[in-house]
């Protein structure tokens, strides 16, 4: 199967975009890897972030990663001012959509299901307030698929009857600029993608 560029397919839709300034619901799983992606998209989209993330454990890494969200979003000068949502956090949301893929190697399955679950809920709540658009930050790490990412947020988008914006955040140095950004904000970096299967991954390398 021949991969998408979606970094381009990207491209093409920001040359079209009409006068009108674009609404955006975009899930966001961190401040790190939110950093490049407001940079560049605030350019062009009236963004807001969702911060839905009910994988991360335990409940005080969300709070650090939700209050690092906040931080950076107010310190973060941008074209359009950049708001806040948080998503109720409930891991048994993400407990149940993991059972039976416990085991996965990370990256796999179980990571894929968790991307889906997050994408729908921020279809979902895309739909429901009227966003022109809804995407996510995952695709800026180089431990993320981008394919399976985005392909996910299509079917997600057809599933809502809501317009998925394509993405590869990680192409244009993306990932290396978000690097820059922790630095110069100090933002908080950690070693692990949010949840408990990752965390013990992120301790053994």
């Amino acid at each position: 199967m021949n991969k998408i560029n979606y970094q381009k397919e990207l491209d093409k839709l920001i040359d079209n975009l009409e006068e009108r300034v674009p609404t955006l619901l975009l899930h966001s799983c961190c401040a790190p890897c939110s950093s490049y992606t407001l940079e560049y998209l605030a350019q062009f989209f009236d963004i807001t972030v969702y911060y839905y993330n009910p994988n991360i454990s335990p409940l005080a890494e969300f709070n650090k990663r939700l209050a690092e969200q906040q931080r950076l979003i107010d310190a973060m000068p941008t074209p359009h001012r950049v708001k806040l949502v948080a998503g109720e956090y409930d891991y048994s949301e993400f407990l149940d959509i993991a059972r039976g893929y416990e085991h996965c190697p990370e990256g796999g399955d179980r990571c894929h299901r968790c991307y889906r679950l997050r994408l729908e809920k921020t279809a979902k709540m895309a739909k429901e307030q009227g966003f022109d658009y809804f995407c996510t930050t995952l695709s800026i790490s180089p431990l993320k698929d981008s394919q399976v990412i985005n392909r996910l947020g299509y079917q997600v988008a057809e599933e809502y009857s809501v317009n998925w914006l394509p993405s590869d955040f990680k192409k244009k140095e993306g990932y290396k600029r978000s690097i820059e950004l922790s630095r110069e904000y100090d933002l908080y970096r950690q070693n692990f993608c949010g949840c408990a299967f990752s965390k013990e991954v992120g301790e053994r390398e």
